[in-house]
């Protein structure tokens, strides 16, 4: 028999597993805590709340078939594999100013929280995921009324949460050990992967 906490656990952990899986927004959050320090984490995963909770309303006023389309997956993956180009190219362009000195003092505002949402936007695969996975898991906790869609919702968030601040204090801490050089290699080797992901993504979209 399906209980709230049966639902939170089978949440907490798919999510978790999930949310260890190297992709755009995992690069994303490391390049921004060695900049932004360990507070980059937590406000990558409030953006990237807000845009879930928008993304379960539209689910529920039926657009998951949709979502689900390939012309919107063409779309979304053109669109979004050129935002992370364009981050890219601009993560790669300062590279030579980098220095672990002045990693830090770039002020943490709104601007983070909007990427984070951008970053979870503008992979197809997570819409994809929402549209078909996460809409069976809603409906299945919505047996339980509201509060069951409220608890697989916190279980998600929480795994994505925990995981993402793990990763960003890591990070942010490491910067006492890290020369500029091995900051480079990092960005780069972010930098590097975004354009990888973005070309799988827009190569996809012709397939």
């Amino acid at each position: 028999m399906q209980s709230h906490w049966l639902i939170f656990l089978t949440s907490f952990t798919i999510a978790f597993s999930g949310a260890m899986m190297p992709g755009p927004l995992l690069s994303a959050t490391i390049s921004e805590s060695i900049r932004r320090g360990a507070s980059a984490g937590p406000l990558f995963m409030l953006g990237h709340a807000v845009l879930e909770i928008a993304l379960i309303a539209a689910l529920f006023l039926g657009l998951a078939p949709l979502l689900t389309q390939p012309l919107v997956f063409k779309i979304i993956a053109l669109a979004g594999g050129g935002f992370m180009i364009f981050m890219a190219l601009g993560m790669f362009r300062g590279l030579r100013q980098l220095s672990l000195a002045t990693a830090g003092e770039t002020p943490v505002n709104g601007n983070i929280v909007l990427l984070g949402a951008g970053m979870s936007l503008a992979n197809p695969y997570w819409i994809i995921w929402w549209a078909t996975i996460g809409l069976g898991y809603i409906l299945s906790a919505g047996r339980l009324g509201l509060s069951g869609i409220a608890t697989f919702f916190i279980g998600h968030i929480l795994a994505d949460t925990l995981w993402y601040t793990f990763v960003s204090f890591g990070v942010a801490k490491s910067r006492k050990i890290m020369s500029d050089r091995i900051y480079r290699i990092l960005i780069a080797v972010c930098a590097g992967f975004l354009i990888s992901y973005a070309l799988y993504l827009i190569i996809s979209s012709f397939i």
